[in-house]
Parts: C-alpha cells; structure tokens; sequence
C-alpha cells in the first residue's frame, strides 16, 4: 500500500481507482471554461502556482505551459508518484508529497493556488486555509473547484451517495470564510459508454451509479460545479 500522510482524507474515487479517475480527468470540461473563470480573476502567466491536491498531476503540465514555477502538492504517495513521472520533462514543475494543512513552501511565495475538487466538505479545512494565509503573497489569489451538490442530476445523484453532506452547511462554511463564488457550468464528454460507466461508479454508491447511467443517454454529462476564490 502507497505511503499515505497522517492527516490526509482519503479521496476514495482517485485513490483506489486512479486509472479510472485518469478517464475522468479527460472527460471534464472539454470547453476549458473552469480555466477560464479562474483567469478571469487572477492570471498565472509568469506566476508561482499551487495546485492543492494534485493527484496524479493531470492539471500540472497545463498550468507550466504560463506559469513560472508550479508546485503540486498530493499527500498519497503513489499518486504523487505519477505526477512526478509525469512532469518528468517539465524543467518549471516540482511536486511533494504533503498535506493541505502543512504546505511544502514558504512564507508568501505562491501568487495562484488552486485546490480542484479536493476541498469540497468546506468545515474541517480549517488548517488547509490557514495555511493559505501563510504561503500566499499579496495580490495573489487562491481557487476552489468544487461539484455543486445542489444542481442538476450529478448533485442529486452525490447527495444520494452521501446523505450526510449538507450543500447548505458547506455554503456557510465558505461565506463565513469570506470567499467569493460563482456557478460552472462543466460538462464531461466521454470516448464511449464503457468510460462513462466507469467513472459513475467510482463517484458513486452502486445503486445510484446504475440508476445513473439508465437514467443518462449518449456519452454526455452535465457536471454543475462552484467556483471559490479569495484575494490576498
């Protein structure tokens, strides 16, 4: 069993099923628009950049190709692993195997975080957003990508999977914290139905993943997402 960091919660889609999740990733939002709201807010041509959470690397090469220095911080460490192997060639990329609650970098370097859906249970990241206010510098700004459990088939098919999350608490949590939102609209378009069956029933319980795909026509699904931010 990969090394796994006292303090991670585990993210059982990614961490028992990474080439599944890897399906994923290449399914969600073919249009580019999650990019393009966060650079709308906050550019990272030139910049420092945190990718919270970054699993097996899929966003790092994407956020090198402008970026100055990328860090990618994952606390499994297989995963970390391959993202590692995968960044291999890209001089401006490191990664490390670390938590959210004890960021790998000092004081006021970062000038864009972005934690993609590994935020989403708001209360308990507490440290996680402490830690934040260290490494961020002025005029930086940190991103959270999360489902928005509220919307659409996809939030009502994960409310089903995990009845004991509260869309509602959540929203507090991060009003409290004084972040901004917005509504994403994503989309996943998947190569075929087996792919998209796949990743149905790594996100969900196994009865809402067959309800799911009857309920799902062609290789489409709709993916209602919020994007968090807060300037520093």
């Amino acid at each position: 069993m990969a090394h796994i960091l006292t303090g991670a919660i585990p993210s059982p889609n990614i961490w028992n099923s990474p080439q599944t999740y890897e399906l994923e990733n290449r399914a969600v939002d073919p249009d580019g628009v999650a990019d393009a709201a966060m650079r709308a807010i906050r550019p990272w041509d030139g910049a420092t950049v945190l990718d919270i959470g970054c699993g097996t690397g899929f966003h790092l090469p994407s956020l090198a190709a402008t970026a100055a220095r990328v860090v990618g911080v994952e606390p499994h460490a297989g995963l970390a692993s391959r993202a590692t192997s995968r960044c291999a060639s890209l001089p401006n990329v490191r990664v490390r195997t670390a938590t959210a609650q004890a960021l790998p970098v000092p004081d006021s370097s970062v000038d864009v975080a972005i934690a993609r859906w590994a935020y989403f249970f708001g209360p308990g990241c507490e440290p996680g957003l402490r830690e934040l206010s260290r490494v961020m510098r002025r005029g930086g700004a940190a991103f959270v990508v999360d489902l928005d459990a509220s919307r659409g088939a996809f939030g009502r098919w994960f409310s089903r999977s995990i009845p004991s999350y509260s869309a509602k608490d959540v929203e507090a949590f991060w009003s409290r914290q004084g972040w901004q939102r917005r509504e994403l609209d994503l989309r996943m378009v998947f190569a075929s139905r087996a792919d998209l069956e796949s990743v149905l029933r790594i996100e969900f319980t196994p009865a809402v993943a067959e309800a799911a795909a009857e309920e799902t026509e062609g290789l489409e699904l709709d993916y209602p997402n919020v994007l968090r931010w807060r300037h520093f």
